[in-house]
C-alpha cells in the first residue's frame, strides 16, 4: 500500500467514524422527537429534516471505507465460477465503471452545491436548512468513492501483472 493510499485510508476511515457519531446523534434526536411527540404532544419541527440529511451523510461518507474493506453486498455466484484472471479483469472493469459513474455524480453534485451556494437556496421549512450542505455531500462522498475505486483498479492491475499464465 502506497503513501497516498494510506493517507486516503485514514481519511475514509475518519469519515466512517464521523458517520458512526452521526448515527448516535440521530438515535438521540429521533428518540427525543418521539418522546416529545407522544408523551408531551409537542413534536419538534427540525428532527425529521435534520435526520433526513444525516442519513444521506451516513450512506455517502462511509461508502469509500466500505469499498476499501470490500464490504459491499454483492452476488458472487458467476464470479466464483471463473478463473482468477477473469475475476481480476472483472474487478478492473467494475472499478473503471465505478470511477466513471462516481466522477459524473461528484461533478454534478459540485454544480448543485455551487448553484445552491450562489443563489442561497434553502429548504422550504421552518428550520430552513441551506441546501449547500446536503448537496455538498454528493461531491465529497462520490469523489471519495471514485478515488477508492481508482486505488482498487491500480491494485488489480498490479496483481494481474504479477500473476502467472492467465487462463480463461
Amino acid at each position: 500500500m502506497g503513501a497516498a493510499e494510506k493517507i486516503f485510508a485514514y481519511i475514509s476511515r475518519g469519515l466512517s467514524y464521523i458517520a458512526i457519531g452521526v448515527l448516535a446523534f440521530m438515535m438521540v434526536t429521533i428518540s427525543y422527537d418521539a418522546i416529545m411527540r407522544y408523551v408531551f404532544a409537542a413534536p419538534t419541527s427540525w428532527s425529521l429534516e435534520i435526520n433526513t440529511f444525516l442519513i444521506v451523510y451516513i450512506a455517502l461518507m462511509s461508502a469509500a471505507d466500505v469499498q476499501r474493506e470490500d464490504g459491499h453486498i454483492r452476488i458472487t455466484f458467476f464470479n466464483d465460477k471463473t478463473s482468477p484472471f477473469v475475476q481480476r479483469m472483472g474487478g478492473i472493469l467494475i472499478g473503471l465503471v465505478g470511477i466513471a459513474f462516481c466522477s459524473i455524480v461528484a461533478w454534478r453534485g459540485w454544480l448543485l452545491a455551487y448553484q445552491a451556494w450562489n443563489y442561497g437556496e434553502r429548504v422550504s421549512s421552518s428550520f430552513g436548512t441551506p441546501m449547500v450542505f446536503p448537496y455538498a455531500m454528493l461531491p465529497i462522498g462520490f469523489g471519495a468513492l471514485a478515488i477508492q475505486f481508482l486505488f482498487n483498479v491500480i491494485r488489480d492491475i498490479r496483481n494481474s501483472e504479477a500473476a502467472p499464465n492467465p487462463t480463461l
